[in-house]
């Protein structure tokens, strides 16, 4: 049972399992994800790119804040792509908001590209962290921003957790890391006061 959790966590299928999480993804991810988001200004942007957008709420969030921009989503999960659609299907419609099946590995869209990129609760399944920061730099227009946000590593016992779940929980100073190996500059790490929640962001 905890196998085929963390499977629809990772890439979410077209199962009851996999809608429930996707479900799950849009309201428990949601508070989260309003805070990291106030930790910059996006509001006159053209071109936004959430990487990994699951449920598509937080393609909402970003058209919420940037109105005038055209926001755009990727996943390599066709039942997230499905659910994103139908999310935002007004927005689709009017051409606010696409969504494309796609892995972070090869982002679909040309060199600065983008304001803004975000990724929420999903670096932790990345195969190649290095290598995806540096795709997320090359779509980045010049002083663009990437935001990460996740869970902050917890207490020692939940790392065990985690371990054995082989999925990767990083510190911020892992991220920033990676931030700067990808040529990232000006970086940001922010833990929420309850201790729970990480944001790091890095300006290109």
């Amino acid at each position: 049972m905890a196998n085929k959790l963390l499977d629809n966590a990772r890439k979410p299928t077209k199962t009851i399992g996999g809608r429930l999480m996707l479900w799950g993804m849009n309201l428990g991810h949601n508070p989260m994800a309003i805070w990291a988001l106030s930790h910059v200004d996006l509001g006159g942007s053209e071109r936004l790119l959430d990487i990994g957008c699951g449920g598509g709420k937080n393609l909402a969030n970003l058209l919420k804040l940037a109105p005038k921009a055209k926001v755009c989503g990727i996943d390599y999960s066709p039942a997230s792509v499905e659910k994103s659609l139908s999310f935002n299907r007004a927005a689709v419609t009017a051409g606010k908001v696409e969504v494309k099946e796609a892995s972070v590995e090869a982002i679909p869209y040309k060199d600065k590209t983008f304001d803004g990129v975000t990724a929420f609760e999903s670096i932790y399944f990345w195969p190649n962290i290095a290598d995806s920061f540096k795709e997320a730099a090359r779509v980045l227009k010049k002083n663009g921003v990437f935001i990460v946000c996740n869970e902050a590593q917890g207490p020692e016992g939940l790392e065990r957790i985690i371990k054995k779940l082989e999925i990767n929980i990083y510190t911020g100073e892992e991220i920033k890391g990676f931030l700067e190996q990808a040529g990232f500059s000006n970086i940001e790490i922010d833990k929420h006061k309850k201790g729970r929640w990480l944001c790091v962001v890095g300006r290109k």
